[in-house]
């Protein structure tokens, strides 16, 4: 089949869920189309096939791609010349591992939403499969795709704020501060059942992406956490508030928290990060903009859009100063880095800039065995720190 040779073509791009209602599924399919390296050719996209038929006929997916399931997708895309040469996986947390698995195992590549899997066992096997199959599985952090975080992560690397002491990092939304679960709210449901979102609540959902930029940008490794979790609605099963106290190899420290309860907070994701020589600080909600405090100095703005700034942010930038740039960009940014990778592996090349940093299957175990030694954390009795088994 021809899905070795993608030099001068679009990559052909399959998509499990996100179809009728799924949001994030939309996200992934404008982020798919932005930098024009893939194009959306099959699917299963809904639990109820012939929704996901009906969904499938709406975006322009010819009948016989659009499937009534996974194991279908693999089959039919598998007896094609122009079969799928990467699938997205964009369902709900307990799914991802054996989709993703089959996949793995059936020689395509994988794009996959975090968590990656809703258990560390499967995250491990996860990495056992893909390190077997040399197959490709990104993980959507999406926040380490907006360019100021690359300029944050590139200033701390060449030591402009010098050795870092101290981080906080925070991810507050207020669209579960009631019991909207039980509104026939599907996006809600699953979020707050462990057998499908698994141990953690807020920390699983959106601790991980807190997490994962935090590491990102600095640098720093785990060595222990203490965990404070909380469930302020009545009834639901996980926490919906989350307060991580971290210390971090080479003697930072750290303090996370998350809540899905921070009424009027949109997706106010922040992040400081201060070093004996200055400080940083970044707003997702204002993310064209990076604050940097050098000791005893003024702060200074630092715009998007800027040639002075590292090649890491100038790729990862498509309009002038002063034209913002948002989340589908950031999102964009990373499938752009997916295409990079996949294309490099198929070539036998080193990635170019856009495929450097970017999160692989590593950095979904990672963001899993944090939320295992969080949840342990706060269970335990007597109190304990406890270090994630992946860092």
């Amino acid at each position: 089949m021809d899905r070795k040779n993608i030099t001068q073509r679009r990559l052909r791009l399959g998509m499990i869920g996100g179809g009728e209602g799924a949001y994030i599924g939309g996200i992934h399919r404008f982020a798919a189309r932005l930098d024009d390296h893939f194009e959306l050719v099959a699917g299963a996209f809904d639990v109820d096939a012939a929704r996901g038929h009906a969904f499938a006929a709406r975006h322009y997916i010819h009948p016989t791609r659009s499937y009534d399931n996974y194991q279908a997708i693999i089959a039919g895309e598998l007896q094609r010349e122009d079969g799928v040469d990467v699938v997205a996986i964009c369902t709900p947390n307990f799914t991802h591992f054996p989709i993703a698995k089959a996949f793995l195992e059936a020689g395509i590549d994988v794009i996959c939403e975090k968590p990656l899997t809703s258990t560390l066992k499967d995250a491990e096997a996860l990495l056992d499969i893909v390190q077997r199959t040399q197959r490709f599985l990104g993980v959507t952090y999406t926040y380490s795709g907006y360019p100021m975080i690359q300029e944050a992560r590139a200033r701390i690397a060449r030591g402009d704020i010098g050795k870092i002491r101290t981080l906080q990092v925070e991810y507050p939304l207020e669209w579960m501060a009631t019991g909207v679960e039980l509104e026939n709210n599907q996006q809600a449901a699953w979020r707050v059942d462990p057998a499908k979102n698994g141990r953690g609540g807020s920390i699983g959902d959106i601790g991980t992406h807190a997490y994962h930029l935090a590491g990102y940008v600095t640098g720093l490794k785990v060595a222990s956490v203490a965990a404070d979790l909380a469930t302020f609605v009545e009834g639901r099963a996980l926490d919906d508030n989350a307060h991580v106290l971290i210390r971090y190899e080479g003697g930072a420290r750290g303090l996370l928290w998350s809540s899905q309860v921070a009424i009027g907070c949109s997706n106010a994701l922040r992040l400081r990060v201060f070093g004996d020589k200055g400080s940083l600080f970044w707003s997702q909600e204002q993310p064209n903009e990076l604050y940097y405090t050098p000791l005893l100095a003024a702060p200074t703005v630092i715009k998007r859009g800027r040639d002075d700034l590292s090649q890491q942010t100038r790729v990862r930038t498509r309009t002038p100063a002063g034209h913002p740039e948002g989340y589908i960009e950031a999102f964009a940014n990373l499938y752009s880095g997916f295409a990079e990778i996949i294309r490099a592996k198929r070539e036998q090349r080193q990635p170019g800039p856009v495929g450097e940093f970017i999160p692989t299957v590593y950095d979904g175990l990672k963001g899993v065995a944090f939320v295992e030694a969080v949840v342990d954390s706060h269970e335990s009795d007597p109190f304990r720190w406890v270090t994630p088994q992946y860092t």
